[in-house]
């Protein structure tokens, strides 16, 4: 049984068509690179996961139950975190009190010195806005407030946006760490050699539906530009 699954999953944004009919399953313990041009539906599918948007159709699936549509509350309990794109960190808490606001009721290793060991800077700045960070250490931040919900699949969209080459290699190790605890990853990323790297699989989107997918070990970078751009819908 996949540990999460999505069937023919619609959503839309107004008129807009974002998700059209999207189908895959996610296994125990594996990490997807999700990758697609902008308009894909990439963020909406990680927003319609974590129950931020409701689903026009389909059903989203966690170890065979199936989640109430538009619900965050019932997506944290059955264990989907998202880092989301622009971090969207509360300015008015100080980074510790953002990261003990992403505490689910679940269980699980990542507690607050956790958190703090696979990010020592926060511990540093934990008394301080997130305003007074930098934008890799406010990326660390989000990464800590969804681990704090100790989630099965952690959901990182566009997790290296406006991040140096040098924060993006420490996000990237702090990730491959997590993967290695045993948490299920989906990673948004416009660098897809980079997002591959750290991944089992990789799937593209193209006009919110996935068209193609493959192993990332065997992933070949011809047929997945031409799946960015279309070209195999």
């Amino acid at each position: 049984m996949p540990l999460l699954e999505i069937d023919t999953l619609a959503a839309h944004h107004g008129e807009l068509v974002a998700l059209d009919g999207l189908s895959f399953a996610l296994a125990e313990h594996e990490t997807l690179a999700l990758v697609g041009a902008n308009g894909a539906g990439k963020t909406t599918l990680m927003r319609v996961l974590c129950g931020l948007m409701a689903p026009t159709r389909g059903t989203i699936r966690v170890q065979g139950h199936a989640l109430k549509p538009g619900d965050p509350l019932a997506a944290a309990r059955a264990g989907l975190a998202l880092v989301p794109e622009g971090r969207l960190l509360f300015d008015s808490l100080t980074i510790e009190e953002n990261l003990l606001i992403g505490q689910s009721g679940r269980t699980g290793i990542w507690s607050l010195d956790e958190i703090y060991g696979l990010f020592p800077v926060l511990r540093e700045k934990r008394r301080l806005s997130p305003a007074a960070l930098s934008g890799g250490q406010q990326q660390m931040a989000a990464i800590g407030r969804a681990l704090a919900a100790n989630p099965r699949v952690l959901l990182c969209d566009e997790i290296s946006l406006g991040l140096s080459p040098l924060v993006t290699d420490e996000v990237y190790v702090a990730l491959k760490r997590v993967r290695d605890e045993g948490t299920a990853l989906i990673i948004v990323d416009q660098d897809v050699t980079r997002a591959a790297r750290i991944a089992d699989r990789v799937a593209c989107m193209f006009k919110g539906r996935v068209t193609y997918e493959t192993q990332a070990a065997t992933a070949n970078a011809a047929t997945l530009k031409n799946a960015y751009f279309g070209l195999t819908a």
